[in-house]
């Protein structure tokens, strides 16, 4: 009798590109980057180590000045950051990998010491996180941000759309918007974040932002290149998306869908309703991220039709050889908090390997 193919192992059409398995790697902030925000020395080997899985998304990449939050976080904007990307998108691709460069705007979860200008944030609203933030000198509170006007607001968009353009000449086979986790985008979603009074405030007008984003990016690189990721109900410094937030993931979800983007990809928070809904209003490739989900539960919602691909964070930071080790079942290495961010070689490419005779991969 023959045993049924893995799931997981399968082909799938992610916009512009057929995948060789539906495992994703999530973005992850390594802080690893030059202070001109160039990719580091280290960040080819660090991404072909993982080209094996169907679709490198990559850590969190500023696209203007006004964007970086973190110290030594990358950006995407300049010759630099172009010239630095086109090795590792090169380099992966000369493995078989795809890679989709995430553009992350921090909003108001920055600090002047950590940006080429040394300006204040910037955010729908002057409203602070009531954070802190690392920086070169220590931890040191997130001050209130400054408000957009309205031009800036759109002036914001066209360094999304710029940042988009200057990723897929770096060689990147698209772009997820980092439309989640407290940052810029999720900063106009929630009310706590957003008091504007005009075209960005509202239900629909708080989704507004995305949308223009969203749709300058497909215009620009095309929407088979164009993704997005959201994390309904994510409440991280200070965000409160309110009651009305997962009737605001419903509009914005449908608007999406009329854009035929490459794909959503939702970082799972409980609402499971809420999932359930953005599963049948999006007609295009979903991506799900449960973070902390067990190792006998990885493949369980693309099985069941809830996904179309999963993604994971620490065991693919862990395991380079994510996929190998799923084939063989093979016990998985533990990541190392205490390296996520910031330093060198340790906790960044050093992880070790299956050996060549228990690789099934091979």
């Amino acid at each position: 009798m023959e045993i049924p193919m893995n799931p997981m192992f399968t082909s799938v059409r992610v916009g512009r590109y057929m995948l060789p398995n539906r495992l994703v790697m999530a973005p992850m902030t390594r802080s690893r980057a030059a202070f001109d925000g160039t990719p580091g020395e280290l960040a080819t080997e660090y991404y072909v180590q993982r080209a094996g899985l169907g679709l490198i998304v990559t850590e969190g990449t500023q696209p203007s000045d006004d964007g970086q939050g973190y110290l030594t976080t990358p950006g995407i904007y300049t010759p630099a950051h172009i010239a630095g990307w086109r090795k590792i998108t090169s380099a992966v691709h000369d493995k078989g990998g795809h890679i989709f460069i995430q553009l992350m705007h921090a909003g108001r979860m920055s600090h002047p010491d950590n940006t080429p200008h040394h300006r204040q944030g910037v955010a729908p609203s002057a409203i602070a996180p009531g954070a802190g933030m690392f920086t070169a000198t220590g931890m040191q509170d997130i001050p209130t941000p400054r408000a957009l006007t309205t031009e800036e607001v759109r002036r914001t968009v066209t360094e999304f759309s710029h940042a988009a353009r200057s990723a897929i000449e770096a060689g990147a086979d698209g772009i997820e918007i980092h439309g989640a986790n407290a940052y810029l985008v999720q900063q106009f979603f929630a009310p706590s974040a957003n008091t504007r009074t005009d075209e960005y405030g509202s239900i629909e007008n708080r989704a507004r932002f995305a949308i223009e984003v969203a749709t300058a990016i497909a215009e620009e690189v095309g929407a088979d290149r164009t993704a997005i990721r959201l994390s309904p109900g994510t409440a991280l410094w200070g965000i409160d998306e309110g009651a009305e937030g997962p009737d605001l993931y419903r509009y914005l979800v449908a608007e999406l869908d009329k854009l035929g983007l490459a794909y959503v990809h939702i970082l799972h928070q409980s609402n499971e309703p809420l999932l359930a809904d953005i599963r049948k209003l999006w007609r295009h490739p979903l991506i799900l991220n449960r973070p902390g989900r067990p190792r006998d539960q990885i493949g369980a919602d693309v099985a069941s039709g809830l996904a179309d691909l999963e993604a994971f964070g620490q065991m693919v930071l862990a395991n380079p050889d994510f996929v190998a080790r799923l084939k063989a079942d093979a016990a998985m290495n533990e990541s190392d908090p205490k390296t996520f961010y910031g330093g060198a070689a340790k906790g960044y490419i050093d992880y070790p390997v299956l050996s060549a005779r228990t690789d099934t991969s091979s």
